[in-house]
This record gives C-alpha cells, structure tokens and sequence, in this order.
C-alpha cells in the first residue's frame, strides 16, 4: 500500500487493496496465486547494496522502516544517551527465503553453506542491526509469537519505559514470507484464501463467504519515548501510550477458542493497565483475518469484554487491504 507513511495512510483511507497476482516467484503451481507484496522498493535507499546482500529481505524491510522512523522523530543520534535506548523487534519467521534458498542450493547444487547462512535467517537478526547502526545498546531482543510478535515487542518496548530501563526504544515487526515455503506451507494448512479469480477482494473479514486470510509482507516502526523526554525536547507526538497486555488461549495449535477466553482477557487486563473503563474505548482494530474461525471468535471476545457499549464501538480490520503480515501485523496495524 506504500513505502513511506503518508502513502500508506492515504491508501488505507481510500480503501485500496494491496492485494495482486505473486511477482516474487511462479505461484501457478500452487492453490494461491496472489499475496500482498510490497512494491516498488528500493533499498539503496537506506542500505549499500552490497551490504543489503547481506540480509534477508525481512531485514531490509525492517532496516528502512527504522530509519524513517527515526527521521520522523527528529532525534538526533549523536545527542542520544546510547545506553539508555534499545531495540525489542517482532518477527514471526524471520529469514524464510533465506533458509529455502540455501538448503535448495545446498541440494542441487553446492554442497556448502554461505557463511551468512545463519546470521541472514535468524529471527532477531533485524532488531541486532537496528541497534548497530544507531549504537543503541540498552535492551534489545525479539519478540517471536506468531500473529502477535510485533505487538508484544511494542508492549516489552513500552514497558521497558515505564519501568525506568530506558528513555527511548525502536520497536515493531517485520515480515518477508511470500515465497514459495510461505505460501505453500499456509496453503497446505488450508489457511489462505484460494479467491484467484479476484484477489482484491479476497481479503474480507467478517464476510460471510471469507476463505481465509491473504499473505502480506512489509515492516513498521516506531519510536517510543519517555514523555517528559519527549516533551522538553519539543517533539512531534502521536499518541500516548498507556497500557498493554497478553494472554493466551491456551487450546489449540492453530484454531482460536471458541469461548475466545484469551482474547477477552488480554483486552480487559489491557483497559485495566492503562487505568481507563471499558466505556473509555472507542475503536478497535480487530485481529479480522477473513478466517472462518478467527472472525467468529473475535465479536464474540468484544462481547464478553464491553458488553452493550460493544454496540457503540467503531471496528474495522484493516488486513483487508494490506492482507495478513504476520510478525509485522501488530506494528503495521498500529
């Protein structure tokens, strides 16, 4: 849907569907053809392209969000107590075509390893590279939990705060698994939506004819700080972050439960921590993964959460247009 912020924001209030035929490799032989994959990017940009060989694209992703928001910040790093700032990333696989493309090769082709094999896969390898390059080296680690990584790296990132370890922290997720694992692997899981004939609608959560939920790709990032820190250096501010919270449900391997027990009590315990009433809320953007399951157990999450101000609450999910990012969802829907 873009590669700055404002881009992305206009296309989400229009309404446009990232969603397209697979570019990044031959998608015919498999159930589905489309994902949401990021366009036009360009990671000269922010890296030597000599050094971006270096990564896996989840990386670069995750290396070029980092700095905008940096940029956007108007920290200045020389100025910055290095110490008192870190990095708690979010990825829910890390580096999969990394992995696809070195075992193949060391199968068909040369029986070796690259020697950028394991630190080009590993999941907290962005997190690693965002604090070299701004020195940052207060806590730093990564968040792996599926569809909720790069929400809890925000919320370990917030809490790290608020707790006195840190002034500033990066934080957010990103995700590069449109490739052939990927999509066969979801697609074997009967997870993904087979809507080929028309893939920009595919994505649609709460629908009655959903068929699962569309693979997207792409990073997000924001920069946390200490409010008075923020404030007495005259910061631009979008929000205030006041509490976080999780829970698991605790049934299943893949399905949600149907009580959606979990689900109600990290909302609750979320509205405790931020010291607000339910009544306070007023938005929410939902999991909504155009699953079959998931979109019945989420309302039914609301329900037993709000109770009739659930009536009066605005929700939408916005992976109808940015399809499913996995690790990154939390962050890119943030």
């Amino acid at each position: 849907l873009g590669n700055s912020v404002n881009e992305y924001w206009e296309n989400l209030r229009q309404g446009v569907s990232g969603a397209a035929p697979i570019s990044k490799f031959d998608a015919s032989k498999y159930k589905t053809q489309f994902a949401c994959e990021v366009k036009n990017f360009d990671v000269g940009q922010y890296l030597e392209r000599k050094e971006a060989r270096k990564y896996d694209l989840y990386t670069q992703y995750a290396l070029a969000t980092a700095s905008q928001a940096m940029t956007d910040s108007g920290l200045d790093p020389e100025k910055i107590d290095h110490n008192r700032a870190g990095v708690i990333w979010g990825a829910g696989i890390g580096g999969l075509q990394t992995f696809f493309e070195e075992t193949r090769s060391f199968q068909e082709e040369n029986p070796r390893f690259s020697p950028f094999f394991i630190p080009k896969m590993i999941a907290n390898i962005a997190g690693g590279l965002i604090s070299i390059k701004y020195r940052f080296r207060g806590p730093n680690f990564t968040a792996v939990s599926a569809c909720a990584s790069a929400s809890h790296a925000m919320i370990e990132a917030f809490n790290m705060i608020r707790l006195g370890k840190a002034d500033i922290m990066i934080t957010g997720g990103s995700e590069a698994a449109v490739n052939e694992p990927g999509v066969a692997g979801f697609n074997s899981m009967r997870a993904l939506s087979t809507r080929n004939d028309d893939p920009k609608t595919a994505s649609r959560p709460f629908d009655k004819d959903r068929d699962g939920f569309v693979i997207g790709e792409g990073s997000a990032a924001f920069i946390l700080e200490e409010y008075e820190s923020a404030v007495a250096r005259g910061a631009k501010i979008y929000a205030e972050m006041t509490g976080g919270a999780m829970s698991a449900d605790a049934f299943h391997m893949t399905a949600p439960d149907p009580d959606a027990t979990g689900a109600s009590l990290v909302m609750k315990w979320a509205v405790e921590d931020a010291g607000l009433q339910p009544e306070d809320v007023d938005y929410i953007n939902v999991h909504g993964t155009s699953t079959p399951l998931g979109d019945i157990a989420e309302p039914k999450a609301i329900l037993n959460t709000f109770g009739d101000h659930a009536y009066k609450l605005s929700i939408s999910s916005t992976k109808s247009m940015t399809g499913h990012l996995l690790g990154a969802a939390g962050a890119v829907e943030a």
